[in-house]
């Protein structure tokens, strides 16, 4: 795995050790034979004793790995959790907060990245069957939107509602067309038309949100704060301090 390092509006690149790598692959292992055993009976009814015991590892083992039995499914939460704080700490000098996360979206849905939306309808199908899965998803939801709102406040030095609110209605668009693509998938549509459905849906709520939120958060040289400070206030000039 590659982690991003997020401090004071910079991305770090940290390249795992061999026995990072390794204990990476043990989780991968697991979570694919956990896949395949929720998959063909269903989340609710496989316990963690049999995931151990089919991946040919102990029960604490399995819970090392994945602290609770949902984050078998979910073997990308962290991932997932940071996606849009690092696109926004990663964007270059006269990129806004929503030109990041458009671009982003935009990127991630040209390459089929599986953190939009349901892989396959039997994956999407166990997400509705099960309360725990679905509880479970809208907390990571909720946690990087988090963690959007904290780099956005890392960033400008200082945290109040109204960057809470921006990092809200940035996070809306990843979390509504994901219930999207879920709902589609379920009703049979095409994975090629969903992909096209979701192109165009995000494309007007990111124009939706243009006039708000366009100039919001242009990043500039001066705008950067160490890390560990804050303002004692803001500069009416200051591009961050646009009303959104």
């Amino acid at each position: 795995m590659i982690r991003l390092g997020i401090a004071s509006g910079s991305i770090g690149v940290v390249t795992p050790g061999l026995r990072e790598r390794r204990k990476q692959q043990t989780r991968q292992a697991i979570s694919a034979v956990a896949m395949a055993m929720f998959a063909e009976r269903g989340f609710d009814r496989v316990t963690i004793s049999e995931v151990a015991e089919a991946a040919g590892v102990s029960k604490m083992t399995v819970t090392n790995y994945f602290g609770r039995k949902e984050d078998l499914v979910f073997d990308r939460a962290e991932e997932i959790i940071t996606s849009l704080a690092g696109a926004v700490a990663g964007r270059p000098y006269g990129e806004s907060l929503l030109a990041a996360i458009r671009r982003d979206y935009e990127e991630r849905l040209a390459a089929n990245d599986v953190t939009l939306g349901p892989p396959t309808e039997s994956f999407a199908r166990m997400l509705k069957d099960s309360h725990v899965l679905t509880s479970r998803w809208l907390e990571i939801a909720e946690l990087r939107e988090q963690a959007l709102a904290e780099a956005i406040a890392a960033e400008n030095g200082i945290d109040d509602p109204q960057q809470r609110i921006v990092a809200a209605l940035l996070a809306s668009v990843h979390r509504v067309l994901f219930q999207q693509s879920t709902r589609r998938l379920l009703a049979g549509q095409p994975a090629e038309e969903i992909r096209a459905t979701l192109a165009a849906a995000s494309h007007r709520a990111f124009d939706l949100l243009e006039p708000s939120l366009g100039a919001y958060g242009i990043r500039t040289r001066a705008a950067h704060t160490p890390k560990g400070t804050r303002k004692t206030d803001q500069s009416p000039q200051s591009e961050h301090a646009c009303a959104p």
